[in-house]
């Protein structure tokens, strides 16, 4: 007879995907099994597999939910009628903000793509091209000689933005001189002042 669903079923699933991203980051992918995840998130491997069928399962959902949180975050916080300029920062704020404590997840999205099938990869595609389109709208009201037909830059520019946020959790440490909101002025101000030379 089929196991039925907790109440609790959603709470419990997101409580495991953190201790699965703290294995799977940990340990690698490729070395973390279902049993280790099992036994960090004080459960049984059978009520895992309830959760998850499979180890691939786990990763798409980790990567799934730290991308689908973040665009939700974005969304919630953003203000188009903001000025431009202040609105890139903020919006810089919120996604240090959002990988406050998640470097486990973080770290999983950038190991562990190659795992998903193509349907999985299109479904967190589709959710980072909204991330990216966002701030792009952003840079374009900035400096709109970035989108030009004939020298595209807009999405190189963007996407250099993008790769200092990613990194940033593999080496900032909270409690430190600098804090996220720093980080974000800093950040901020290393794009727009590039921008003004970029040619």
């Amino acid at each position: 007879m089929a196991r039925t669903r907790a109440q609790d079923f959603e709470e419990k699933q997101l409580a495991i995907l953190d201790y699965a991203a703290n294995v799977l980051a940990t340990l690698g992918v490729d070395k973390a099994s279902m049993s280790q995840i099992a036994g960090q998130a004080r459960i049984s491997k059978a009520l895992l597999y309830h959760y998850y069928p499979s180890k691939d399962a786990l990763v798409f959902a980790i990567i799934f939910n730290h991308l689908e949180e973040l665009d939700s975050d974005l969304e919630a916080s953003d203000d188009p009628a903001m000025e431009p300029l202040a609105r890139l920062k903020f919006l810089v704020g919120v996604v240090l903000e959002h990988y406050r404590g998640a470097g486990d997840r973080h770290k999983v999205q950038l190991n562990a793509m190659s795992l998903l099938t193509d349907e999985q990869k299109q479904a967190i595609t589709e959710i980072e091209r909204r991330i990216v389109r966002r701030f792009a709208g952003v840079m374009r009201q900035i400096s709109p000689r970035l989108d030009n037909r004939e020298r595209p830059l807009l999405m190189p520019v963007t996407m250099s933005l993008f790769g200092m946020m990613n990194w940033t959790d593999m080496w900032f440490k909270d409690g430190g001189r600098i804090s996220r909101e720093d980080y974000a002025e800093i950040l901020t101000t290393l794009i727009l002042k590039g921008i003004k030379a970029v040619r």
